[in-house]
C-alpha cells in the first residue's frame, strides 16, 4: 500500500485553515452581536455592528452550503 503523504498533508492543511477561518468568522459575528447589546445599553446606534454580524453569519452559511454542494455533486 502506498500513501501519498504530500496529498494527505495538503488536505489536512486546507481543512485546518478552513476550519479556523470559519470558526473565526463565526466568532466575529458573535462579538459584533455583543457590541450591539452594549451599544443598546449605552444608548448608541448599533446598525454597523448588526450589519457586520449578519455579514459574518451569511459568509459562514455560504461556506457551509458550498461544502455541502461539493460533497453532494
Amino acid at each position: 500500500m502506498h500513501i501519498d503523504w504530500q496529498a494527505l498533508a495538503s488536505v489536512f492543511g486546507v481543512s485546518l485553515l478552513s476550519t479556523v477561518a470559519l470558526v473565526g468568522l463565526f466568532t466575529l459575528g458573535i462579538v459584533a452581536l455583543s457590541k450591539r447589546e452594549s451599544a443598546s445599553v449605552s444608548g448608541g446606534s448599533a446598525t454597523l455592528a448588526v450589519t457586520g454580524a449578519y455579514a459574518c453569519f451569511a459568509a459562514c452559511a455560504a461556506a457551509v452550503a458550498y461544502g455541502i454542494f461539493i460533497i453532494v455533486s
